[in-house]
This record gives structure tokens, C-alpha cells and sequence, in this order.
């Protein structure tokens, strides 16, 4: 909604309170000391759980060897797996809080978590090597390589009487400190600055730096500055990769501006930077916070989940798939089974704009695609309202300040009870509850040799083998869409010459839509659809292809709210029927994916053998047939079944369902 909201919290509400520790473990939130009112400094614990906006005061137990973490604040506090990790820090060595002494820490405790609530207790872990120098308004991360499963802590810069520039690593398998060399250009030394980690990119930016002439680093009592300089370290190389310097001038506003005391959080592949205190040629006593939200796209969004089947007509689709987090838009595309004409020339000008169509099947009329404001694609750009769009060098990364009138917020759809009508290939997972229809795009409607039908199949009992056909006829767009579900009645057709556009997505701009004819879909044809995320840095991959075929006039539609219930020796199959039964319906049958000689030789091709045939709108799996199961493993792994009905003119498509396991 891009709408902040103050929740109505309750339980042991903490003071407010600056320069304090906090850790995010899934929807608990753990804030640890920092100043809190009349300058006193302290060390208590709080959770907040966030799923019921609840706070409670924690009390661990103290170490078995040592005191617990004495008040403080500036210190930093990270989270990896079920453990919290405290490092240094500013106290108070006065007891009076108007009579500051200040000491600079450089303690370590380690934190066990409780599972899902409460704390277990502090400990202070013996550690190898050099521990870093006392230090406070520094940051630590937690990284671990995928390839390398030891995790490592690093920390950077600080204050100390004067700035820090210096990296730590802490080696937390063996409790190891050193320093590790560096290659590149090193940030300037800072505070108060922030340090996040998106892949494999520790992110810094902003913070107090030396107010230098000449690249001279100021000494104890010198000038500082806040900055707006970005920089990140590679942890696999420890190479430091400069983005924004810290002399680079903004005078379109384009850039965050410099501040220190921000905060910011990865989300995705996201980075959000939020407030901050902006010192930039201002005294010390006239500072301002910052009240300006930003987010920088850092690499490509990721290929959402395959194209789910919600509902299927003679003429259209009712699709979804799973929301990609911080992306801006959705790149939809098709192709089909039967030839598709070929636009000679430029079509004529005056199609209307593209129509985005919601997942209860309105629609309502958007910008073009090429017009939305925070959809640059697919150059790298740093986006602002009613600003010119400037590319920045040697930057995979897109600046974009969060307002309402330039984020395009996908919806998340959930869980989806509905009646539906799926055509065939349509997918149903179900956990514990019946969720939204999805794909399965390695199998094809008309392989299933089960029904005399629209489908030309004949009857027979036996097993069936399903091959996959997969051709490569072109991709055509069906649009651009802000939300993660679209109704598709129509696609886009390309001028001859630019008949490759939507394959070569890196190199071309996006075609102008409202220049392009549109194709309506036909009756009893198999599409085959894939999908792709945008943000800031462009469109990403594809989805893997999911493939449906329009329901042919006459024959009935899938049967619907397809549920499961397990008992103790068998399955309890159900459905209703379909929502477009096209005259009476004289039967059902429901069939079962089994495991077969010829499965294993060709993993992508399904053999069903058919469980039930009648009238009824349920029937029941034994435990001996579900013994002979096929578990299908293309995403998580589940059984399958499939539930088509028949009227006077035989069977229409099935529904797919696959049960997980």
C-alpha cells in the first residue's frame, strides 16, 4: 500500500530510545540497550512480536563466566541462526547521566534464542586472534558463501575518538578474528553510517566522514561532514567497489541525499534507506532529520514461480502467479500451438491502451507500458518524479525515491477460494486447505487416451503415457501488468520486421502496445504462457513455460473447488462441477499419476490410470492405489490427480491436482 501506519501496540512498551541494537528473526523483533530518556544509557532486552504487536520484556540469564553486557549504546547487534551477537559499543563510566564519561567498548557475547519466543541466555564465547579496537556507531554483518558453509562476521569503520575505516572478520565456526586485506579503493572512514548484505555484496552507505582538503583525513578534532557516498565490499573477493563518490554532485536530486544515523533494510535483491540526520554544511546544533524514503534496485528481479490456471473459457484465461517481493511490474508473453498471423508493416494507429485485467475478471484501463513512470526498461537509471532519467556508470543498481505516485505495488492475491473452472494441465495444491489453481507444463491434455472426446481420445482403461511437445514459435506479449494475475483474451502482433523484439528484451526497447493489433484467442487451442518480473534494473528471466488449452464450445468445463481429506487408511477425494457444464452431466472420472517402467526411462512424461467413474462429485483413494503412486517432484513433492467430466458430447478438459506431500 506504501502506507506507513502506527500499530496499536501493547505488553511491556519500552521507552523510546536512540543508538540501541535490533534484529528482525522471522516476525519477532529483539532490541537490545541504547539511550534512553534523561541520557541514561542502558542494557535491557525487549521482543516484540509482531504477528500480534505484543512487547515483552526479556531477562536472559547471565554468562557462567564474566557480567552480562553492561548499558550502552552504538553498538551493534546481529543475528545468525538461533543466536544474537553483541559487539562493542559506548558507555557511561559515570553513574551520574548529565556527567558523560565516556568509554569505548570492544566486548563480544553471544545471545541463544528460544525458538519462536524468548531468549535463553548471554555467554561470552573464548575467541582466537585480535579482537578489533573499542568502537561504537560502527556496523557488522553476517555472511555465509553458499559454497563455503562457514559463516563469517565482518565489521566495518566506527568512532573511536576519531573515525574508522577498518575491516574485522570473525570466523564464528571457530571463533576466529582477523583481518582480512582488501583490494580497492577503501570508503573514507565513518560512522553512524549502514551496512547491509544482498547476495554477496556488503552494502555501505552514508555516515560521517572526514571533511577533507585535498584527500588529507582530518586528525581527532577535525571537520566531518555527512555523506551520500555508496560503496560496496565483494566478501567472496574482498574487493571494494566504489558507486557514488563522496565529491559526486547531485543537482537533480536524483540520489539520496547525505545524512548519517539512517537506517536501511534489504528486502530481495531491494535496498531501502529511510531518514537519517542531515548535517551537510550545517553546525553541529542545526541539523534536520531526513524525511525522504528511498530504494535501489541492486540486480535484476529474479523468474517468478510458472503461470497457475485459475480459470479457463472457450476464449480467455484467468491466470496468477506467485508475487516476486520489490518488483514494479510483471511481463506477461504467450505462445500458441496454432499459427499465429504475422502484421505486414506498421499497424494502424488507434488500439486502446493496454487493458490490465484483475484476477476477479474486471478490467480497467492503465498507462501504456511505455509510459509507466517507474518501469525503466531495461537500461540501469536512477528514477525520480518529473526527472529526467540519468544512466549511472559502471552501476548494475537503480536508485528510486518510494512514493505513492511513482511505486507500482503488486497485490499480493493469497490464497483464492473460488468456484473455478480449470482447463486441463491445471494444477491444485493443497495443504491442509485448498489453494489457487497452478500449472504443470510437462504435460499435455491430449495425450490422456482415457475419454472418446473433444479431445479425440479413446476409451480405455490401461495406463497412458503423456509426452511433452514443446515447440519454438515466437513469444508474443500479452502486456505489462502491476499486479501478479491478469484475465488474457487477447495478445499483441509484431511488424514482421520486429518479430524477435520480445526474445532480444536486453538489447530493444519495449514495443509501443498501443501502436500493435491484438490477436483474440481461439476456442479449444493450447497456449503456452511464461512470465517475467521488472524493476529498476530491468526484466528478469522467464518463468518456466505453463501450458493451457481454451475449453471447446459445447463440451463441458473442468470441475471445480477441488478438496482432499486424508483419514487414516485412505484419501477423500472431492469437487464441483464445472461452472460451465454446457447440458447435463452424465458422468465423472478421476484418475491417478502411477509409477511405470516407461516414467523412468522419461521423467517428464506421466502415466494416469483411472480410479473412479460415475456420477458422484466424490469418491475415495484407497491406501493400496496410493501405494502404487507416482510422487512428483518438479516442485515440491505431491501426487497427482486428475478429475474431468462428460456431458452428451463427451469429456471436457480435467483439472489437475497435485496433493503434497
Amino acid at each position: 500500500t506504501n502506507q506507513w501506519f502506527l500499530p496499536a501496540v501493547r505488553g511491556d512498551i519500552p521507552p523510546g530510545c536512540a543508538a540501541h541494537g535490533f534484529v528482525c528473526d522471522g516476525t519477532r523483533i529483539l532490541v537490545f540497550g541504547g539511550m534512553v530518556e534523561y541520557g541514561r544509557y542502558s542494557n535491557d532486552l525487549y521482543e516484540l512480536q509482531a504477528s500480534r504487536w505484543l512487547w515483552k520484556k526479556v531477562k536472559p540469564q547471565a554468562p557462567s563466566t564474566g557480567s552480562p553486557p553492561c548499558p550502552r549504546l552504538g553498538h551493534s547487534f546481529s543475528l545468525y541462526g538461533n543466536k544474537c551477537y553483541l559487539f562493542g559499543g559506548l558507555a557511561n563510566e559515570s553513574e551520574d547521566s548529565n556527567n558523560n564519561v565516556p568509554r569505548y567498548l570492544n566486548d563480544f557475547y553471544e545471545l541463544e534464542l528460544q525458538h519462536g519466543s524468548g531468549v535463553v541466555g548471554w555467554s561470552i564465547p573464548v575467541t582466537k586472534g585480535t579482537l578489533p579496537s573499542p568502537r561504537e556507531s560502527h556496523t557488522a554483518i553476517v555472511y555465509c558463501r553458499k559454497d563455503l558453509g562457514s559463516p563469517k562476521m565482518y565489521i566495518f569503520g566506527g568512532m573511536c575518538g576519531c573515525r574508522l575505516n577498518d575491516l574485522w572478520e570473525l570466523d564464528i565456526e571457530t571463533m576466529t578474528w582477523s583481518r582480512p586485506e582488501t583490494k580497492g579503493t577503501v570508503p573514507l572512514p565513518r560512522s553512524l553510517h549502514t551496512a547491509n548484505v544482498i547476495g554477496n555484496k556488503m552494502y555501505v552507505f552514508g555516515g560521517w566522514v572526514p571533511q577533507s582538503a585535498g584527500g588529507e583525513i582530518s586528525a581527532h578534532d577535525g571537520e566531518w561532514k555527512c555523506t551520500g557516498s555508496f560503496s560496496y565490499l565483494n566478501l567472496d573477493t574482498t574487493e571494494w567497489i566504489g558507486l557514488i563518490s563522496d565529491c559526486q554532485e547531485d543537482k537533480s536530486n536524483l540520489l539520496p541525499g547525505p545524512r548519517a544515523g539512517h537506517c536501511a533494510v534489504a528486502v530481495g535483491t531491494r535496498l531501502y534507506i529511510w531518514s537519517g540526520r542531515d548535517g551537510y554544511r550545517k553546525a553541529w546544533n542545526n541539523q534536520v532529520c531526513c524525511k525522504d524514503l528511498w530504494y535501489l534496485d541492486t540486480e535484476k528481479p529474479p523468474a517468478p514461480s510458472q503461470v497457475q490456471l485459475i480459470r479457463a473459457t472457450t476464449n480467455s484465461f484467468q491466470v496468477k502467479w506467485d508475487e516476486v517481493p520489490t518488483v514494479e511490474g510483471y511481463l506477461l508473453q504467450l505462445h500458441a500451438d496454432s499459427p499465429v498471423p504475422s502484421v505486414a508493416g506498421i499497424p494502424a494507429v488507434g488500439v486502446p491502451e493496454t487493458s490490465v485485467l484483475s484476477s476477479q475478471g474486471g478490467s480497467s484501463l492503465h498507462q501504456s507500458p511505455q509510459s509507466l513512470p517507474s518501469v525503466p526498461y531495461p537500461e540501469m537509471k536512477v528514477d525520480h518524479p518529473s526527472q529526467t532519467n540519468n544512466v549511472i556508470p559502471n552501476n548494475n543498481a537503480n536508485w528510486d525515491p518510494d512514493t505513492n505516485r511513482n511505486t507500482i505495488n503488486p497485490q499480493n492475491v493469497g490464497e483464492i477460494n473460488v468456484q473455478v473452472s480449470l482447463s486441463s494441465n491445471s494444477l491444485l495444491k493443497v495443504e491442509g486447505k485448498e489453494k489457487v489453481a497452478a500449472p504443470e507444463n510437462k504435460i499435455t491434455q491430449e495425450t490422456m487416451k482415457n475419454h472418446a472426446d473433444a479431445t479425440g481420445f479413446k476409451e480405455s482403461n490401461a495406463p497412458s503415457l503423456l509426452p511433452v511437445c514443446i515447440s519454438n514459435r515466437q513469444w508474443y506479449d500479452v502486456g505489462i501488468f502491476k499486479n501478479n494475475s491478469a484475465v488474457v483474451s487477447q495478445f499483441y502482433l509484431l511488424p514482421e520486421e520486429a518479430l524477435n523484439i520480445s526474445n532480444k528484451m536486453e538489447n530493444t526497447d519495449e514495443p509501443d502496445y498501443r501502436l500493435l493489433k491484438k490477436q483474440d484467442l481461439f476456442p479449444g487451442t493450447v497456449y503456452r504462457f511464461r512470465v517475467a518480473a521488472i524493476n529498476g534494473c530491468g526484466v528478469g528471466p522467464f518463468s518456466k513455460v505453463s501450458e493451457f488449452k481454451t475449453c471447446i464450445p459445447g463440451f463441458p468445463g473442468a470441475p471445480s473447488t477441488v478438496k482432499i481429506t486424508k483419514s487414516v487408511d485412505c484419501i477423500h477425494l472431492s469437487w464441483e462441477p464445472p461452472a460451465s457444464p454446457s447440458g447435463n452431466i452424465f458422468e465423472y472420472s478421476a484418475y491417478l499419476a502411477i509409477r511405470s517402467t516407461q516414467l523412468q526411462e522419461n521423467p517428464s512424461q506421466l502415466v494416469f490410470m483411472r480410479i473412479y467413474c460415475g456420477l458422484k462429485t466424490s469418491c475415495i483413494v484407497t491406501a493400496a492405489q496410493l501405494s502404487n503412486a507416482h510422487v512428483d517432484y518438479t516442485s515440491r513433492p505431491a501426487i497427482v490427480f486428475r478429475i474431468s467430466a462428460k456431458n452428451e458430447r463427451g469429456y471436457g478438459p480435467a483439472t489437475q491436482v497435485r496433493w503434497l506431500q
